[in-house]
């Protein structure tokens, strides 16, 4: 029934099959460019080339030119002072994930942002330390230069020779970020960003997940005061707890008001300003021996270049690195770009972050992506441009050439307790499990198994696990799609799975099989089953057993014991058959209620040489048990291709395609009207004397 006051459209058109489209409507001939002509394309340069390829490569200038100085500054002012402060104190409190001094930091929230303000794309992301990248970057200096306690290294470098743990462990850092890099600018050179599109939110979610776990975790000896032994400093370490409490507080309040606050409460600032008070007129280090800061040499260090030989010891944990800081940078990218409205770049965000990095490694800084927090703060707080982010890295270096002399009494427990406030968005992703796995239970198990081998196995391994299993959950959802038989939906040109709707009509002798997904190697057997569940007989056993019968038929022609009548054939001899097995097989003869198949193959999307093969063979074995087979919404590359294969031949003929699944069901019944009228009525013919073959 038609609702009242629908909207109805009326369409007079002919009856079209693929053949006959092209017929009537020319085609535009299109030069299919050859891998020759690509790699010419590649390299050939002309000035409008060159123009694009410098707007492309220096996206700033492109927004410095719409730039509204009266309308944004001010607020990229606001917003790059409040990111700075920030930038300030998780560059300490991150560099304690690395291993490293705490005033490395510094220079990973200073070097980095540099470089993207006139490489990046986005105009919202604060560039600099990302707790998940520190802690990577902690387990590789971990491994390749032990603590303090005299444990033996792993390995022996030669550039290590003259210089003490801490010189060691920075040439570490810096040089598998340089690796990192180079992998992430070959990637963007060569256009492969979309590698990283393998990371689904789902993998990342339980990823990040696991880290912060490990960052919990490293960051407890800190907070309560457990850097060698156990050794509590009772009211003191509860003075970190008492700031997580308050750190925690303020930023729920900020999240709750934040369409009423002007600026959040840069409550991590104060509390920092009053920690560091308190430790020093208290004089926690000498009197309590409370771990601090200590000392931050004013300026910069000279650059240095990495070691080779450290790449060659590294270069497993830095490609996971260069994916993840990328991955994680990128996620937060397309969220401001969508809600700002304007485009990033996944290649030219990858040359920025690989010269970030490199350029960063040359002056000891470790690898940079963006913390969400800090990229919440400096969005938040009106940022319009990285004007912001630049601005943000002029405040770091200000405290890096004067100011730091302020946080040498800072203590370690402070910083822990602000890398584990800064944790509460990923852990709370724990709440989409029971999401997950009510909406889409793969993903679920790919969020679990991702997060739990992260746990177990380390970060780089449980990356390499999570993609495993991501990869596995979809090679399994196109090797086992939902197939189903459709029908009519009543005085419409809409057909739907059967099983969903009751107004439903359904011409009898005629299957409509739909199957959503590309066919290829894995699925093609799957295919098969299931159009022969669907068809409710095996052409191929129909077939065999036709043959069987035409066998025996010729045995007792020899025999004599057949005679050919005009309309069938007839057992000459007298007497009751007796039984046999050739016999027996004749009456078990099946029959084909069956006369026109249809294939939905409006959601293949390719079909590779293993699946043209099978169904090819499938539609033989129809045709030969006398099923017209029609394939429908066929897509033209697709079709190209069964041409360019010799798909074609004297059974399976171009004829067969149409255009639309209405206009092969029309066409079948035009060609078999008593479809529509009555069910067929085929005679399976059981022991006599007469045998008819329809």
């Amino acid at each position: 029934m038609m609702r009242p006051g629908a909207k109805q459209y009326v369409v007079a058109r002919p009856l079209y099959s693929e053949e006959s489209f092209t017929e009537e409507y020319q085609k535009v001939y299109r030069h299919r460019k050859t891998k020759m002509d690509l790699i010419k394309q590649y390299f050939t340069c002309d000035a409008k080339r060159a123009k694009n390829a410098a707007l492309s490569l220096l996206p700033v200038i492109g927004w410095i030119k719409i730039y509204r100085i009266k309308e944004w500054l001010l607020s990229d002012i606001v917003s790059g002072v409040s990111t700075g402060l920030v930038a300030v104190l998780q560059g300490l409190a991150y560099c304690l994930l690395a291993n490293l001094p705490a005033w490395y930091g510094l220079f990973s929230a200073f070097f980095p942002v540099i470089i993207y303000f006139f490489l990046g794309t986005s105009r919202h992301i604060s560039v600099g330390p990302f707790p998940v990248l520190c802690l990577m970057i902690g387990s590789v200096v971990n491994r390749l230069v032990p603590s303090e306690e005299g444990l033996p290294a792993l390995v022996n470098i030669t550039a290590f020779k003259g210089l003490n743990l801490y010189e060691q462990r920075v040439l570490v850092a810096s040089s598998v970020t340089f690796l990192a890099g180079i992998m992430q600018l070959a990637m963007g050179i060569f256009q492969v960003g979309f590698v990283v599109m393998y990371l689904s939110d789902t993998l990342v979610s339980g990823f990040t997940t696991a880290a912060a776990i490990h960052i919990l975790v490293s960051q407890l000896k800190f907070v309560l005061g457990l850097p060698v032994r156990v050794r509590l400093h009772g009211f003191l370490n509860l003075i970190s707890l008492v700031i997580m409490v308050v750190v925690f507080i303020v930023k729920e309040i900020n999240d709750r008001f934040k369409s009423k606050l002007p600026v959040p409460i840069p409550i991590e600032v104060i509390m920092t300003v009053i920690a560091c008070g308190v430790s020093y007129a208290f004089d926690f280090k000498t009197k309590y021996g409370i771990d601090v800061v200590g000392h931050i040499p004013q300026g910069y260090e000279p650059p240095m270049a990495p070691d080779l030989e450290i790449f060659e010891h590294t270069i497993m944990e830095a490609f996971p690195m260069a994916i993840v800081g990328f991955a994680v940078a990128f996620s937060v990218a397309k969220v401001y770009s969508v809600k700002h409205d304007y485009t990033i770049d996944g290649n030219q965000e990858l040359i920025a972050f690989g010269f970030s990095n490199i350029f960063g490694a040359s002056f000891k800084s470790f690898a940079a992506s963006t913390a969400l927090s800090r990229s919440a703060v400096q969005e938040s707080t009106g940022g319009k441009t990285q004007v912001a982010g630049l601005l943000s890295a002029i405040i770091v270096m200000i405290v890096t050439f004067a100011l730091g002399f302020l946080l040498d009494p800072l203590p370690k427990s402070v910083l822990g307790a602000v890398v584990i406030v800064n944790l509460k968005g990923m852990l709370m992703q724990f709440r989409d499990i029971p999401y997950l796995w009510r909406r889409d239970t793969p993903d679920c198990v790919v969020w679990i198994v991702t997060c739990a081998a992260s746990v177990v196995l380390g970060l780089d391994l449980g990356l390499a696990v999570g993609v495993g299993v991501e990869l596995i959950s979809v090679i399994l959802r196109t090797q086992f799609p939902r197939c189903c038989v459709l029908a009519n939906i009543n005085g419409t040109d809409i057909y739907k799975d059967r099983k969903d709707y009751f107004d439903i009509y359904e011409p009898e002798g005629v299957k409509i099989f739909r199957i959503p997904s590309p066919i290829f190697f894995a699925n093609i057997e799957f295919f098969r089953n299931k159009l022969v569940e669907a068809l409710g007989f095996n052409p191929l056993r129909v077939l065999r057993k036709r043959n069987k019968a035409l066998r025996t038929i010729r045995k007792l022609l020899k025999k004599g014991d057949l005679q050919w009548t005009s309309v069938s054939f007839l057992n000459t001899s007298f007497g009751p058959i007796k039984e046999s097995e050739d016999e027996s097989n004749m009456e078990d003869l099946d029959l084909v209620d069956l006369h026109s198949l249809i294939l939905d193959f409006a959601a293949v999307s390719f079909l590779d040489i293993s699946a043209l093969k099978g169904l090819k063979t499938i539609l033989k074995e129809l045709i030969r048990v006398e099923v017209e087979v029609y394939i429908v919404a066929c897509d033209t590359y697709v079709l190209e291709k069964l041409h360019r294969c010799c798909f074609f031949d004297d059974e399976i003929e171009p004829s067969m395609f149409f255009l639309t699944l209405h206009d092969a069901m029309l066409h079948i019944l035009e060609k078999h009207p008593e479809s529509i009228k009555k069910k067929f009525d085929y005679k399976k013919v059981k022991k006599t004397r007469q045998i008819v073959f329809i």
